[in-house]
């Protein structure tokens, strides 16, 4: 398998944007129509995903570390749609079928028995993992809202307490569904902790063309259903590290981080944490009162707010980047980035531009598709 010649394979059909997925899924439902099922009515959002997936796989096709865990999470959380073993054989066809086309006369035996080999390879690790998650979990949860507070006109902190225990790692994500919008998931970040009681906090934050956002903003109240999907995602703090941290938030990519927070709370020596949580305005630092309570009761936390389009704020001004550049010495230190993709390209390349090794920056995009 030549890595190259599939990541220039790749980039060849992704120059041709939303025709790629177009052309994918087309094949899939008119190949194997069974399929249409497991997808939503609006497929527009959808068309997103495909890309994204398969340049996070590109991106990590030579690291085994990062690849292999992603992988398995997918494997996990695409039960909740019903895919079975059986379903990957189709996928596949779909997948290279569209690869050939875009590529056009690029296209050649090398480039299929490396795409080939690739997708088997990518088909494995995800049925093995789902395979063996159908043992000790369901494919989905059911869950109760029992707490919804709506802190800015497009920001609510949503409460809800799982039916059956719901085990996962500060700082990974989960799908959400919601009554209202049958087939449609958007991924949203545990903000805390697993807690005695089971319950668990999400930050939701209305997006343009939102609907899964929207609703759960708006229209979701105390008792209503939800249902989750499997835990995923691999911006989890590194235990073994006994280095201290920085940590680097742009508006509800706080979600993450604070959960992170909280499981460092949790270690018999934690390392000293310095947050930075930016935003636009002020009035959107819409969890600022709990962490500053948070850093009142820890003295190892520190907790400063950035504010980026008002220059008259009484407190740090500028974007996260700037602010970490100017206040605090990275030297010796891991970070952990959550927000907006261009919040987290331009929060990372600052790091590595201030010295921070690449390999102590973890990132999470919180640009997830709704699906």
């Amino acid at each position: 398998m030549d890595e190259r010649r599939l990541k220039e394979s790749f980039a060849r059909a992704a120059a041709y944007g939303d025709q790629v997925p177009l052309f994918f899924y087309s094949h899939l439902f008119l190949d194997h129509p069974e399929t249409r099922a497991m997808f939503p009515v609006s497929m527009a959002n959808q068309r997103d995903k495909l890309l994204n997936a398969l340049g996070r796989v590109i991106a990590d096709v030579s690291n085994h570390d990062a690849l292999v865990p992603f992988l398995q999470g997918l494997g996990r959380d695409h039960r909740k749609f019903g895919t079975l073993a059986a379903h990957y054989p189709a996928v596949g066809a779909s997948l290279l079928a569209t690869l050939a086309h875009f590529n056009g006369t690029e296209w050649n035996d090398d480039l299929a028995r490396d795409w080939t080999e690739a997708y088997t390879t990518i088909a494995q690790v995800m049925t093995e993992a789902a395979t063996a998650d159908e043992a000790a979990n369901p494919a989905s949860w059911a869950a109760t809202v029992v707490g919804h507070e709506r802190r800015t006109m497009d920001i609510a902190v949503l409460r809800v307490l799982p039916d059956a225990p719901f085990r996962y790692t500060p700082g990974q994500s989960v799908a959400v569904e919601c009554g209202a919008r049958p087939r449609l998931w958007r991924y949203y970040s545990m903000a805390n902790a697993p807690r005695h009681d089971g319950t668990i906090d999400f930050h939701i934050r209305i997006i343009d063309g939102g609907t899964v956002s929207s609703a759960l903003a708006r229209n979701v109240s105390i008792g209503s259903r939800l249902r989750l999907g499997a835990p995923l995602g691999t911006l989890t703090l590194d235990t073994r590290s006994r280095r201290d941290i920085v940590l680097a938030a742009g508006s509800t990519g706080l979600a993450p981080l604070k959960a992170i927070i909280e499981h460092a709370a949790g270690l018999g020596d934690p390392p000293r944490v310095h947050l930075v949580f930016g935003v636009r305005t002020a009035a959107e630092l819409y969890d600022l009162a709990d962490l500053e309570k948070m850093a009142a009761q820890w003295p190892w936390l520190t907790v400063t707010p950035a504010v980026s389009a008002e220059p008259e704020y009484r407190g740090d001004t500028g974007t996260v980047a700037d602010v970490i550049g100017r206040r605090i010495p990275l030297a010796g230190q891991d970070a952990y980035i959550c927000g907006s993709p261009a919040m987290v390209t331009a929060t990372a390349d600052r790091l590595h531009l201030l010295g921070m090794a690449p390999d102590h920056i973890h990132v999470e995009d919180f640009g997830w598709s709704e699906s």
